[in-house]
């Protein structure tokens, strides 16, 4: 599921944006394409590229929910990851927007702030909304206004090569940045391999930005200005700028993304690979006596002990006209019991309180499997996990001034306090 770490790497085309704005402002009571067809309601709902491995999965799902509301019919379509954006600017822009929609919260927030998905608080009833995980339930709201339904989940873990931490003298892999600081030095001095690799290529992955508010940072105020030119947020670039500058990370983390840590891992050049369970099967396919020697750890965090996570979920369309339709569907998919199902079959992990605490996740042996072992982990973490970043519209734009001045800092062009004033003075003044 590479696309989990890619669903970040958005862009939003201003003139769909305007229109967007405009077409929702001016026709709340236009009719979308999921019309009610030979006296059915027929919900129509789309999904992020599932069907070419789960299409059992929902065709059986709802074939069940039509069996249990036989006056709803769904038509379900699934979108290739890289073209859903566009295509749901497209279609709520023009009011032919489905009325379930499968996104995630960064992208689904710049559209609720355009008022385009249907709001919930209002809709839902404490007993459904206390099923879902209370942090992850915050993922989907936007000013104190809930806007989806919380759907499946992944968290990183820390994969790590047991006989390269060996090789280096470290008997059990870090827990907290200040303890990888230790093992990124002690593994180059005993190997003069890397201990770990970490992109601060603007446009990948959010991970540095995201370490910074385990570290304690504070990234906007209740205003949307900068909050991290402080103590905490000049101790994260230091930190950074640091591990770099004493040759603790490779010179490519400039220039290359997560792909890259990946890469480096397999050909057994670094010891810890931060990123997603699954990628456990495909380090077995690719590095076969790589992952014979690895072994799996919680994430690695700061002084807050916060885990982050990465969220799907499910909004249905303000101008839909089949909300009662679309939201029973909704609240269907997202079940305890579907959630579990779809978990099992995703190598993902369920949203729900009670899915998670299924056997399948709380009941794994110490002798289990990497893979087995890892989804345990994940599944743990679960308690401690957040979106970790604030739920703006900007946040690339955040990640890119943060990380552009945090390179500068790296490189020496600027002292690490004027790299977080600058990124600071960007922000408010873009």
């Amino acid at each position: 599921m590479n696309r989990i770490n890619r669903w970040k790497q958005f862009g939003i085309f201003a003139l769909l944006g305007i229109l967007l704005s405009w077409m929702i402002s001016c026709s709340p009571n236009s009719t979308p394409s999921g019309s009610a067809t030979a006296g059915a309601a027929e919900v129509e709902f789309w999904t992020m590229q599932l069907e070419a491995q789960f299409k059992d999965y929902f065709d059986q799902l709802i074939a069940q929910f039509e069996k249990e509301n036989p006056g709803v019919k769904v038509r379900w379509v699934d979108v290739p990851w890289a073209d859903m954006q566009s295509k749901i600017l497209t279609a709520v822009s023009a009011n032919t927007a489905p009325d379930v929609v499968n996104l995630n919260p960064d992208f689904a927030a710049q559209l609720a702030g355009r008022n385009a998905w249907l709001a919930l608080d209002d809709r839902i009833g404490e007993t459904d909304k206390a099923q879902y995980l209370p942090n992850i339930w915050k993922a989907s709201t936007l000013d104190d206004k809930s806007f989806g339904l919380p759907w499946y989940l992944s968290t990183s873990i820390t994969i790590y090569n047991q006989e390269l931490l060996q090789q280096a003298g470290i008997s059990q892999p870090p827990t907290t940045y200040e303890e990888l600081a230790q093992v990124a030095k002690q593994v180059k001095d005993k190997t003069g391999k890397y201990a770990f690799f970490v992109t601060v290529v603007p446009e990948d992955s959010a991970e540095v930005l995201q370490s910074m508010v385990q570290m304690g940072v504070t990234l906007l105020d209740d205003q949307g200005k900068a909050a991290f030119n402080t103590p905490e947020g000049k101790a994260a670039f230091q930190y950074w700028t640091d591990l770099y500058q004493q040759g603790l990370l490779p010179k490519e983390v400039l220039t290359q993304g997560h792909r890259r840590a990946i890469d480096l891992y397999q050909a057994g050049e670094t010891a810890l690979l931060t990123t997603g369970p699954q990628f456990l099967k495909t380090i077995a396919t690719n590095a076969p006596a790589i992952a014979q020697a690895s072994s799996v750890a919680p994430q690695i965090t700061g002084k807050t002990n916060k885990k982050n996570v990465a969220v799907m979920n499910l909004v249905i369309p303000r101008n839909t006209d089949q909300p009662d339709a679309a939201l029973k569907f909704a609240l269907f998919v997202t079940n305890n019991e579907n959630q579990l199902s779809f978990a099992k079959a995703a190598n993902v992990l369920p949203s729900t309180i009670a899915a998670l605490e299924d056997a399948y996740f709380t009941q794994v042996g110490a002798d289990a499997p990497a893979l087995d072992q890892a989804r345990s982990i994940s599944a743990k973490q679960m308690q401690d996990a957040e979106v970790l970043l604030p739920s703006i519209k900007d946040i690339k734009e955040l990640q890119k001034i943060v990380y552009d001045n945090l390179q500068a800092a790296m490189l020496g062009e600027k002292t690490v306090d004027q790299a977080v004033a600058d990124a600071a003075a960007e922000w408010d003044e873009r």
